[in-house]
């Protein structure tokens, strides 16, 4: 099943993020490889494809995970989690029904 994932920054945690990102990154870039994600990205925490430095508010992910559980495992042992970026990470399951 897929699974939204919302992390949720903390404020003046863009620094720490900027760090992050490789590590970050690399764990979502084997969840492609995987054929489990659908789709990453930051949210900007302005209106602003590059925010510089207001930053971000957070990020998106939406993968598959055989189960609830297993999504809220994986989340929790984001690198960005770990080094404060994220104050919080909320899993909701996800159905996707458009583009087919």
């Amino acid at each position: 099943m897929l699974y939204a994932i919302l992390g949720h920054d903390a404020p003046g945690s863009l620094a720490q993020r900027r760090a992050t990102r490789p590590a970050h990154v690399a764990r979502l870039t084997l969840l492609q490889e995987q054929g489990r994600l659908l789709l990453a990205g930051p949210r900007p925490a302005i209106d602003a494809a590059d925010p510089g430095e207001a930053g971000f508010s957070g990020s998106l992910v939406v993968a598959e995970f055989p189960d609830l559980a297993s999504a809220r495992a994986w989340a929790q042992d984001d690198p960005y989690v770990h080094a404060g970026v994220y104050t919080s990470v909320d899993v909701y399951p996800f159905v996707k029904t458009l583009p087919a």
